[in-house]
């Protein structure tokens, strides 16, 4: 599951995009969350809660192996209003990479989602 906040799984199911650095040394997942149920709750929230914060805490990618956890996190905004999180996971060992894909393995198949790998010939104007 995942979850912006401790033990509050979200229901929103991400658009996921990996890529590797360069040189080989990193790999980079980029989760785009369109309308997560985190921005509703924080939308719906009262003032204070609003005030003291705690809305989105972070990334917990958790599995039964554990957590997998990350800061990086954007927010989108569509005419003033939040509307999406970017949340991104930086890879730099093989093992990071390994249990990423062990969990990614299984997110995917308990939510009907499919790896498409782009070719490595292909011009970046035409992945999109």
């Amino acid at each position: 599951v995942l979850q912006f906040r401790s033990g509050h799984n979200e229901s929103s199911v991400p658009d996921v995009k990996l890529s590797k650095s360069k040189d080989g040394t990193s790999r980079t997942a980029t989760f785009v969350f369109e309308h997560p149920d985190v921005i509703r709750h924080f939308l719906e929230a009262p003032i204070e809660q609003v005030l003291t914060g705690g809305f989105i805490q972070g990334l917990f990618m958790v599995d039964e192996e554990g957590s997998i956890i990350t800061y990086d996190l954007d927010s989108v905004f569509t005419n003033g209003k939040p509307t999406g999180v970017i949340a991104r996971y930086l890879m730099t060992t093989e093992g990071e990479w390994d249990r990423f894909m062990r969990f990614m393995t299984r997110f995917s198949e308990s939510n009907g989602l499919k790896f498409k790998r782009t070719p490595r010939n292909e011009p970046p104007s035409a992945r999109d």
